[in-house]
């Protein structure tokens, strides 16, 4: 199950404690208790004209291009429990990141659509547990974030158009025991992969923690089966050999034998594991085919105590039944806890690197 030490959760849902409830959205934008439906102006006022304060005279924010907005700035000790966004516009070109204890290095940093497993600005439904996309863009995240000084979190629009946001951030403010993690991910993209190399999901990670997730969005540049590379997971001074070796990139998804059925790709979408978008060619301009995949580490957290680096092969077949290295197009985000302050992460990718053709 996913961590729910703090201020209570479905695994202790009827115990008692002492954690206070706050939320923040456009209606509330710091939780404050007992402010939530003040505002006098907003994107509602004219819809409201007739009914005035605490009638939804605030519901979105509009975030111009190149501009950042806060979505939460919490002071004090707790945990994000629930977020919920909802915004049209380029979900690759919106980035989320997320900032704890006044850290100027972000622990989260990651385009929203790529965070909510939908990487290719085409909604796929997600149902899982810790992350959840509902009709029609709805994305919910149920990942448990402690902080025990502040969380901030902000969205930063790289597109060219305004973008309507709709949000709400719900969070407990409670004590966090001393052995909670902090949360992060992390996105990569390469476009395409260099011939025989693997692709990085997450390296340089330094600190003590545990691994609880990947969501990839893979785009392939060759017919055929695409998916026997295997994923690695290098950890504490594995070097050229790691601990943890898969079998193949649909086993690693909890599929298997090439997630066809009855000749075809079969999408499927479980509380843990999901091959949950598949993107076929339309016989005219849309002619690679791109797929979505997450696995989440629940309840078999790949632990470390000093470092991790997680990588994954494209791997194909050839003539003679020979392997073939694979140059595709992959994007992923990482999911994991672990003790601040953490490594810096890679440059981000700008506005080309990011987008999807």
């Amino acid at each position: 199950m996913i961590m729910n030490s703090i201020g209570g959760g479905w695994p202790e849902i009827s115990r008692l404690n002492n954690a206070e409830t706050r939320s923040i959205c456009a209606e509330n934008f710091n939780g404050a208790k007992g402010s939530g439906g003040m505002a006098e102006d907003g994107f509602g006022k004219d819809a409201a004209r007739e009914l005035g304060r605490g009638w939804k005279l605030s519901p979105a924010v509009k975030i111009q291009p190149g501009e950042t907005f806060t979505l939460a700035d919490i002071q004090g000790s707790g945990a994000i429990k629930h977020i919920w966004i909802t915004l049209g516009g380029n979900w690759r070109l919106n980035i989320l990141r997320m900032y704890w204890d006044g850290m100027d290095q972000p622990s989260v940093e990651a385009p929203i659509g790529d965070f909510f497993c939908n990487g290719w600005g085409k909604i796929a439904p997600v149902v899982s547990l810790p992350i959840c996309v509902n009709t029609l863009d709805a994305f919910n995240s149920y990942w448990e974030m402690p902080f025990r000084k502040q969380a901030r979190m902000t969205i930063t629009n790289l597109g060219s158009e305004p973008q309507l946001l709709f949000y709400q951030v719900t969070y407990t403010l409670a004590d966090v025991p001393e052995d909670c993690a902090y949360f992060h991910a992390q996105f990569r993209r390469v476009n395409p992969l260099p011939y025989k190399e693997d692709y990085t999901i997450l390296d340089g990670v330094k600190g003590q923690g545990h691994y609880v997730g990947t969501y990839m969005a893979w785009g392939v540049n060759n017919a055929g089966w695409w998916g026997e590379g295997e994923i690695k997971f290098f950890m504490d001074g594995d070097r050229e050999y790691p601990t943890i070796c898969g079998t193949g990139t649909e086993d690693y998804f909890c599929g298997s034998y090439c997630f066809i059925a009855n000749g075809q790709y079969q999408e499927y979408n479980t509380p843990y594991a999901g091959f949950h978008q598949v993107i076929k060619p339309d016989g005219a301009l849309q002619s690679q085919t791109r797929f979505g995949m997450y696995r989440w580490h629940l309840t078999d957290p790949i632990r470390f105590k000093d470092e991790l680096k997680v990588t994954i092969q494209a791997l194909g077949w050839r003539s003679g039944g020979r392997y073939l290295p694979l140059q595709d197009d992959i994007a992923s985000v990482a999911y994991w806890y672990q003790t601040l302050p953490s490594a810096p992460f890679p440059p981000f990718p700008d506005r080309d690197a990011l987008e999807v053709i």
